[in-house]
C-alpha cells in the first residue's frame, strides 16, 4: 500500500466500534509503530456499569497508553484514548475532550456519531475516521460528517467483520474513502507513520 502526499496532512485519527470490533482494536493497538505521531481517539461501544478491565485488557496488547480522558483533558499527540464507560466524550476546540451524561443516542452511551461528529468540527480535512464491526447503525452519520468536512473515511470490510451492520450502515450514508480489512488497516496506520517520521 503506498500512500502519497499525506506528510504532515492529518492531526488525529477516531476510531468507532462496537460488538465484533475487540480483536480488531487489539490488533490494531498491538501492531501500532512505536512514537506514533498522531492521537487515536476510541468511543467503542461497553458495558455501562463495568468501569474496570476494558482499558486494562486493551493496555496489555498496545503499544501506546490507553487512556480513559476526564471532563476538560487537553488531546496531546501519540496517545491513545477511549471514551469512558457511560459517558457521551466529545472533542472541543481548542482540543481538549468533553464528557456528559445525555441521553442514549442510538441506544448507547457513549455514542459513537457524537464522538465523530465533534472530531470532525474541530479536524475537519486534518482528520481520519475509522468504523469497525458493530451491531446497529450508531456511527453512520458520523462518518458521513467526517466526509463532508472533507476528512478521510475508512470502513471495515463487512466480509472482515463479525457483525456488519455497522460499516454498512456507513456505506449506506456516504461515499467512503476505502474500505478495509483489518490487516490492511494496519498496513494503512504503519504507512501514515512513515510519512510523519521520514
Amino acid at each position: 500500500m503506498i500512500i502519497t502526499s499525506l506528510h504532515n496532512k492529518y492531526k488525529a485519527i477516531v476510531i468507532g466500534g462496537s460488538a465484533g470490533s475487540f480483536q480488531g482494536i487489539t490488533r490494531i493497538l498491538s501492531e501500532l509503530p512505536d512514537n506514533f505521531p498522531l492521537p487515536i481517539i476510541m468511543c467503542l461501544h461497553r458495558l455501562k456499569h463495568v468501569r474496570n478491565g476494558f482499558v486494562e485488557a486493551l493496555s496489555i496488547k498496545s503499544i501506546a497508553e490507553v487512556i480513559e480522558p476526564y471532563d476538560k483533558q487537553p488531546i496531546k499527540k501519540g496517545k491513545v484514548y477511549l471514551a469512558p464507560a457511560n459517558y457521551h466524550m466529545a472533542i472541543e476546540l481548542g482540543n481538549y475532550f468533553s464528557l456528559s451524561t445525555e441521553e442514549m443516542v442510538n441506544n448507547s452511551r457513549p455514542a459513537i456519531d457524537i464522538t465523530l461528529n465533534s472530531a470532525s468540527y474541530v479536524f475537519k480535512d486534518k482528520l481520519i475516521g475509522i468504523l469497525l464491526s458493530g451491531a446497529n447503525k450508531d456511527g453512520g452519520l458520523g462518518m458521513k460528517h467526517i466526509k463532508s468536512r472533507g476528512g478521510l473515511t475508512i470502513v471495515q470490510d463487512p466480509s472482515d467483520c463479525m457483525i456488519d451492520a455497522m460499516p454498512k450502515a456507513a456505506l449506506e450514508q456516504t461515499k467512503i474513502d476505502m474500505v478495509m480489512k483489518i490487516d490492511e488497516i494496519v498496513l494503512f496506520l504503519k504507512e501514515l507513520n512513515k510519512q510523519y517520521t521520514t
